[in-house]
């Protein structure tokens, strides 16, 4: 059992014909992912490789029953992308895209609001239920299958570092996601540790998290009112100096909001296990859960 996607997840892809949009499809169908449709308008009626191309999310979804959709569109053209995707029928939107501009996204996140859809992303690596589902550009082989942890975090490559290190404790993952580092998003921390908190099969959470908001801050109160299951903490870009935005759009410190060390301090009030070295946060997992 899972959270978000899994083995009967049908995938959609938009921007299935440009160049990452092809190598993440192909990526996601060798792990063994249901991909039915993609969308490029204009180019409707081809092929990418054995998966029909539509022109629109709403044929794509008509034809083939697709109910989850990975984006591949560009800065300029993703936010339409999200929304159509949200008007054509599917149940989850993952959006990969980095750089949509935060004007862009406010537009979004008001469309979508009251639609019965959920977005993960943007700027994130995607979903991966091991040995089910890969929704994203998060390499495969470093998952284990069949584990209980759900790893959460909004960083995608330390994400992958946390995955990896679960692995080599030989911790199996249940589902494992990264949320985005911009400022406004869909999917945020305590929507996902609310549905690890319901899934029978998580028995322990990872929550990584970074400089910049107060997320983490809100995520450790709610595990405190809400999470029974055991979590453990991680808090990127302790060094980095005040103003200065480091690689995330919202990874920025302004005064006193948004330091590591308040967010470490919120975390460890609220029972969470806080690593403070992620060179030995497996090993810290391996006590903990």
């Amino acid at each position: 059992m899972s959270i978000f996607v899994d083995k009967n997840t049908m995938l959609l892809v938009q921007g299935i014909t440009g160049k990452e949009g092809q190598f993440h499809t192909r990526q996601c169908i060798a792990y063994g992912t249901n991909i039915v449709a993609g969308v490029t308008p204009g180019k409707g009626g081809q092929k990418m490789d054995d998966v029909p191309v539509f022109n629109s999310v709403q044929t794509a979804v008509k034809e083939t029953g697709a109910n989850c959709s990975l984006i591949f569109v560009p800065p300029p053209f993703a936010a339409d992308a999200i929304m159509e995707a949200a008007d054509g029928g599917v149940d989850l939107i993952v959006a990969i895209t980095e750089g949509i501009p935060v004007m862009d996204m406010m537009k979004v996140k008001n469309y979508i609001q009251n639609k019965p859809v959920r977005l993960i992303g943007p700027n994130c690596p995607g979903i991966i239920t091991p040995g089910e589902c890969k929704v994203g550009i998060m390499p495969a082989p470093i998952h284990k299958p069949g584990g209980p942890i759900g790893v959460i975090s909004r960083s995608g490559t330390l994400t992958y570092e946390v995955v990896y290190q679960l692995t080599l404790q030989d911790i199996g993952q249940t589902t494992c996601l990264g949320i985005g580092g911009d400022p406004v998003n869909g999917t945020n921390f305590i929507d996902c540790l609310d549905a690890f908190q319901k899934n029978d099969d998580t028995t322990g959470i990872v929550m990584v998290g970074e400089i910049g908001g107060n997320s983490e801050e809100d995520a450790a109160e709610f595990i405190k009112a809400n999470v029974t299951k055991p979590v453990v903490g991680f808090i990127a870009g302790l060094t980095a100096p005040p103003g200065r935005r480091m690689g995330h759009a919202g990874a920025i410190i302004s005064g006193k909001s948004g330091t590591g060390q308040a967010k470490i301090a919120a975390m460890k009030d609220c029972g969470i296990h806080v690593c403070e070295n992620l060179g030995t946060l497996g090993e810290l997992c391996a006590k903990v859960f």
